[in-house]
């Protein structure tokens, strides 16, 4: 499916380019991108053996273990050696069509997953239940495994209700905004998606904050053309919540890059200066989160083409309320 052979030639390139010997790989992204070998689902164990690594200056992955790495630095001298994942992610920043429909088929499968989920946000369902059937409609829809850990929501602060703590299992009341923010994998790819679901009849305050988020949404990736800088894009999409008085309520960046890792550089955030290339793919996930009221985000990946990003996505943005 993908070209390998060309992959290695470019890095071989590099690797010359900086002087580099030999590039010493753990199970990664990284490694996956240069030979299709596939990365374990994440798990509590250790895969820490010899003969798993591909195997100078020696560069290492950031996913080499400490313990491996030691043990090179004391053979080769630790002199010898430096990072060496930045050689191989400013190889896969830039997407190839076949990767771009990769990771569109790893869309389809939250996209399928969101629709079965949303009839679920109903007054007494709990967080840990919607995250449940997430995971499972991923799996049913062909995600090889949740590219993070799946994370339903409400940001309240105070009487916050969150897949990931204790109040897990708390019933949710009517006039609850749930969060959602989950990711599935396809042939190695990630997709990063979110939206929000209202449990109840929306009050007008919380219909116009949701306008100001798909706002800004839009001004991020109309801003996202090749050249352009991430923390400009960045500052584009902040620029409608900031002006209607809701900036210290974005607490968070656009988005980051995207790929064969859920989250790579570049970032789309206010201190990454790196420009923008044609085929880039980052996520686009504004949010306003105002506690003790309600919190609203959405995610989509977009592509960065001439003129502005191409948002992948096909899944509706509007707002969606069970009421």
């Amino acid at each position: 499916m993908f070209d390998y052979a060309e992959r290695q030639r470019r890095l071989a390139e590099r690797m010359e380019a900086e002087h580099v010997d030999v590039l010493f790989l753990a199970p990664s992204a990284d490694l996956e991108y240069l030979t299709g070998v596939e990365r374990q689902v994440p798990n509590f164990g250790e895969a820490s053996y010899a003969s798993g690594w591909v195997a100078g200056t020696v560069a290492i992955g950031d996913r080499v273990w400490t313990e491996t790495a030691l043990n090179l630095g004391r053979i080769l001298g630790f002199d010898r050696l430096r990072t060496g994942s930045t050689l191989v992610n400013e190889l896969r920043r830039v997407k190839t069509p076949e990767e771009l429909e990769a990771m569109a088929r790893a869309i389809r499968t939250v996209e399928q997953t969101m629709a079965a989920a949303t009839p679920l946000v109903v007054p007494g369902a709990t967080m840990a239940q919607l995250a449940e059937a997430v995971e499972h409609e991923l799996r049913a829809a062909g995600s090889r495994t949740p590219s993070f850990t799946t994370h339903i929501f409400t940001g309240l602060g105070d009487g916050e209700l969150d897949s990931g703590t204790e109040t897990a299992q708390d019933p949710m009341p009517e006039g609850t905004s749930v969060m959602f923010d989950f990711g599935g994998v396809v042939d190695g790819y990630c997709s990063d998606f979110g939206r929000t679901i209202y449990c109840g009849d929306p009050p007008a305050d919380y219909r116009e904050v949701y306008e100001i988020m798909l706002a800004a949404q839009e001004a991020g990736r109309a801003a996202a053309a090749a050249g352009t800088t991430a923390s400009a894009v960045n500052a584009a999409c902040r620029a409608p919540i900031e002006e209607a008085g809701l900036g210290e309520h974005f607490r968070h960046r656009m988005g980051h890059g995207i790929g064969l890792d859920v989250h790579e550089r570049p970032f789309i955030s206010a201190e990454d200066e790196t420009p923008l290339e044609r085929g880039m793919t980052f996520t686009d996930e504004p949010s306003i989160i105002i506690p003790g009221r309600f919190s609203v985000r959405i995610e989509d990946i977009v592509v960065c083409e001439e003129g502005g990003g191409r948002i992948v996505n096909d899944y509706p943005a509007a707002l969606v309320a069970n009421s």
